[in-house]
């Protein structure tokens, strides 16, 4: 997935939109996967994590009305509980999530998103 970026997204979800406007004006290509109709799988999650600087942390949305409502405390949870828990409600995953397959950016991340497409062009011109 090097040449193209992995998209999850919500559509009404803001920084989703503005992260595709980014993506589209800087004429990056990128597959675009809806978060709630096409949730990443429990093997998906597991990627993510490992490319992830807080692991687990960095996408669970704490602040969701979601999270709010959950009537555990999810420490107790070991990471096989929390992926099973994120894939199956997945309003707990923060978004957008964009990834190479190496790096991954977790919500609307302009510097980062520039960072990645610049690395990109670089590895172009080396090619």
């Amino acid at each position: 997935m090097e040449d193209k970026l992995l998209f999850y997204t919500y559509p009404s979800c803001t920084s989703c939109r503005k992260t595709k406007a980014w993506l589209k004006d800087n004429h990056v290509d990128f597959e675009e996967r809806h978060l709630f109709k096409d949730t990443p799988s429990i093997e998906e999650l597991k990627e993510i994590i490992t490319m992830s600087t807080e692991g687990i942390e960095e996408i669970l949305a704490k602040r969701s009305s979601s999270f709010k409502k959950l009537d555990m405390n999810i420490e107790d949870l070991t990471v096989t509980e929390m992926l099973e828990l994120m894939h199956n409600e997945p309003k707990l995953l923060r978004r957008p999530i964009v990834t190479n397959g190496k790096k991954l950016i977790v919500g609307y991340n302009k510097s980062e998103l520039q960072n990645l497409n610049q690395r990109k062009k670089n590895l172009a011109v080396v090619s």
